[in-house]
């Protein structure tokens, strides 16, 4: 199979070639390899690929049997295969054993032949490590990819993979959708198993997700995915039905409450308030019922940053020290970046005390947002205040920040995802529009209640059909390279 065609079929489409023998999984798999060579020199979102020998052979059975997959460099582990976090501290880290979601890809039929850059210790929303280099957007070069989830969305985008495995804890899935102009989607809290090592990370701010082309793609991976395991502390209710049945069914008319300025005062650009009004626009010719929404937090927003700075930087100051005993390396400037260190000296000083009510703030929010969810079926917001940024923008002057300082400018750059974080709540990025000054894409926000992805999914279903984003490729395109 040329790349030329493998971009043209999402993973669906792939496992259905696969299904009815008409491409081998081997076929696939050498046609994602070459995409890798055709683009990666250009984005740098694939730090590694490995020989898939050690795979099982996929089941004609498992829904997505034969599709390329890469995972993401921290949170998903691999037996046999490095997970070194993004981070000078952890190189050369090799997992032991599968985690409960490798396990559950495998199930899947998924062929995981390499993984994606993070940020160090996806500690950052652009992807720019001092271990891997800064990975770069498809459609603009000299732009962020987003982050943490960076280097699976620059591989999608540029065509490597259809979908890819990410993480979220303040929009890390989101805003590298929103960057790449792709689907993006966090879970509930509880909806995907963090076992069997953890219970929970980042105090259940933390999920496992994915990015894709299409809608229906990130639905049938979180059917395979999704589900308690034994040990687990809590758990969302399993859906009554697939996700994948919810891409096509039709979300009847929905009553969306908008956020068009964030919490904390941070101004919406011009570019994407623009494209927010295109797409209210676009939703009440779909029949929905779309106003204006004034939404209380359930905390001042310096509250909301200083409580999520000290849980943030506590776990980050544990997840340090037990890599730094393993493999006994000093931590300094030679084995951490500047916002990493400061983040670990500022977790090493918050208390008990502080430590407790920065956890009673996490259910203020989550209580507050929950009555917005009883009013309104959907809450949307811009996924972040402006188009992609230039590299280099996330990190200037990182070493002049404290650990709270550094919280305050993830939350500046991106203050309308984290409150989903912090309440537990489903949240997606769609590229609905573009900005039409410089046609880079635009994602936009959409939210429910604890436990609602189906009703994200059927909404996003509907905007994939009525968008006018639907289609598009950006520069860094593996299909556009002759010959291949």
């Amino acid at each position: 199979m040329k790349v030329s065609e493998y971009v043209s079929f999402d993973a669906v489409g792939l496992a259905e070639l696969v299904a009815k023998g008409e491409v081998l999984p081997a076929e696939l798999e050498a046609a994602a390899r070459e995409a890798v060579q055709a683009v990666d020199p250009r984005i740098n979102a694939v730090v590694e690929t490995w020989q898939t020998d050690d795979e099982p052979v996929p089941r004609s059975a498992a829904p997505l049997a034969g599709v390329p997959f890469l995972i993401k460099d921290i949170a998903v582990a691999m037996a046999g295969r490095r997970m070194e976090l993004g981070s000078r501290l952890a190189a050369g880290n090799v997992a032991g054993a599968d985690s409960s979601l490798m396990q559950r890809f495998r199930r899947a039929g998924l062929v995981t032949f390499g993984r994606t850059a993070t940020p160090e210790m996806a500690y950052g929303i652009s992807t720019e490590s001092a271990l891997y280099g800064a990975t770069r957007n498809p459609w603009d070069l000299e732009r962020s990819a987003g982050g943490s989830s960076g280097g699976a969305a620059a591989a999608v985008a540029a065509g490597v993979v259809p979908v890819a495995h990410g993480t979220d804890a303040a929009g890390s899935l989101r805003i590298p959708a929103a960057y790449n102009g792709l689907f993006g989607i966090k879970p509930t809290r509880g909806r995907v198993s963090m076992g069997p090592d953890v219970d929970e990370v980042f105090n259940g701010l933390a999920v496992h997700g994915s990015v894709s082309r299409t809608v229906r793609d990130s639905a049938v991976l979180l059917d395979q995915i999704c589900g308690p395991e034994s040990g687990d502390p809590y758990f969302a209710q399993q859906p009554s039905r697939p996700y994948a049945e919810e891409v096509t069914r039709h979300p009847g008319s929905l009553r969306i409450g908008v956020l068009a300025q964030a919490w904390g005062g941070r101004h919406t650009t011009a570019p994407v308030t623009d494209a927010l009004s295109r797409t209210v626009r676009l939703l009440e010719s779909l029949g929905h019922q779309v106003e204006a929404a004034e939404v209380d937090l359930g905390a001042d927003w310096e509250e909301f940053v200083l409580a999520n700075a000290q849980l943030m930087t506590v776990n980050l100051t544990t997840l340090v020290d037990g890599l730094a005993a393993a493999f006994g390396r000093p931590i300094d400037s030679s084995t951490l970046e500047p916002a990493t260190l400061a983040g670990y000296r500022y977790g090493q000083r918050v208390d008990g005390a502080q430590f407790l009510t920065a956890l009673a703030m996490r259910n203020r929010v989550a209580r507050s947002l929950a009555r917005y969810f009883d009013a309104y079926d959907i809450l949307l917001t811009p996924t972040l205040p402006e188009p992609p940024l230039p590299l280099g923008t996330h990190t200037e002057g990182a070493e002049t920040l404290d650990g709270l300082g550094w919280i305050e400018r993830i939350n500046d750059l991106s203050p309308f995802t984290m409150p989903f974080n912090v309440a537990g709540t489903p949240a997606m990025s769609v590229p609905v529009a573009a900005d039409a000054g410089t046609g880079l894409p635009v994602g936009m926000q959409f939210a429910a209640g604890y436990g609602l992805e189906s009703r994200l999914f059927r909404l996003a279903g509907q905007l994939e059909q009525a968008s006018p984003w639907s289609g598009r490729t950006p520069t860094v395109w593996a299909g556009n390279h002759p010959g291949r």
